[in-house]
């Protein structure tokens, strides 16, 4: 059985994917001007960031790099082992949204996990 995940720790590692996913989009693809004018225009190359990056680690090795940081990775829900592709997507893309990212139920799953039947879980 796995431990539960708390809800500092999961936000400290999506707030982490996001940030890495913003400052690559803000060095390579946001033009030029002042740091007010680049981070404006990043939003959408930094999106698209976070879902290549999140869906490849996802698919990959079973963690973003804020998971594999704050030692978690994610699971299928059905049998402890690693997500399938299509899990991965439909995880990816409800990342997304962020909404789904942070409200969870009374079994302490999100949107996002109960929709792509897959857990989050702590490694060693």
């Amino acid at each position: 059985m796995h431990r539960e995940v708390s809800l500092g720790r999961r936000f400290a590692a999506i707030s982490l994917d996001w940030l890495s996913s913003y400052l690559i989009a803000i060095v390579f693809f946001s033009g030029t001007g002042t740091f007010l004018a680049r981070t404006t225009h990043a939003g959408t190359p930094a999106l698209i960031i976070f879902f290549v990056q999140y869906f490849f680690l996802i698919t990959l090795q079973g963690a973003s790099a804020g998971h594999r940081i704050f030692r978690m990775r994610i699971v299928n829900f059905e049998d402890g082992g690693r997500p399938t592709i299509l899990q991965a997507l439909v995880r990816s893309l409800l990342m997304i949204a962020v909404i789904t990212a942070i409200t969870y139920d009374d079994d302490g799953r999100g949107i996002h996990e109960r929709l792509s039947r897959t857990k989050i879980v702590l490694t060693n």
